[in-house]
């Protein structure tokens, strides 16, 4: 948020606030707006798109009922004898006054590591989010593979064949979908949610639900949960 402070005989300055989610970039506006000093704001996403305070409320409005606010915790296991791969995915978002979780798991043969599966597990993770319908917006995504979530952000260079192709997937799928990824490399422990969805894969057991949660912060208590 942008806007220009203005008061007579008094010299005038260009502020820009902090990143802030829109309805708290509008609630402060209306605030500043209550002193009669506060001039031509405009708000800017992450997208460079430019928006008046009208055009801000107009779209809020429009996307109220569309999934928002994501964070991804992904999590991808291997087992080198049989190259099977176990995707865990945990999916939280805000829909109108509303928050969600999504959890699923996925098995898949013919890999060849545990990065791979870590790639794979990313990529069911944007499948999900394709199909919930999320796009034009930044989302986290975060997960304890150091490789992949660098190599993701291009820190680090990738250099096996097979990963370069899940990272060519991995992109071309953000860029359909228009999203602007934040990777967050978290713990092993922080991650305890998407890797035991994953274990459950290796295992046979197929998991998929989309629930109504009290609060996207009560993650660490549904970490403590096994199943639904």
């Amino acid at each position: 948020m942008q806007w220009k402070y203005k008061a007579s005989r008094k010299p005038s300055a260009v502020f820009t606030s902090d990143w802030l989610d829109a309805g708290s970039a509008l609630i402060i506006a209306d605030d500043l707006e209550k002193t009669g000093r506060f001039k031509d704001v405009e708000f800017k996403d992450d997208f460079e798109t430019t928006w008046t305070k009208k055009e801000l409320k107009k779209l809020l409005t429009v996307v109220e009922e569309e999934p928002q606010d994501v964070t991804v915790f992904f999590d991808g296991g291997f087992q080198k004898e049989q190259n099977i791969a176990g995707l865990g995915v945990a999916i939280y978002y805000r829909q109108a006054t509303k928050n969600f979780r999504i959890r699923s798991n996925l098995r898949l043969e013919q890999f060849e590591s545990n990065n791979e599966a870590e790639y794979a597990a990313l990529y069911e993770a944007l499948n999900q989010m394709e199909e919930l319908g999320v796009h034009h917006q930044s989302c986290f995504f975060k997960g304890d593979s150091l490789v992949v979530l660098n190599q993701l952000s291009g820190d680090w260079p990738c250099m096996e064949e097979n990963l370069n192709k899940w990272l060519d997937k991995i992109e071309t799928k953000l860029e359909k979908m228009k999203i602007i990824p934040h990777y967050h490399p978290i713990s092993r422990k922080e991650n305890q949610e998407a890797d035991r969805l994953a274990t459950q894969a290796l295992q046979g057991e197929a998991i998929f639900s989309n629930l109504e949660i009290a609060d996207q912060r009560s993650r660490n208590k549904n970490e403590s949960e096994k199943n639904l």
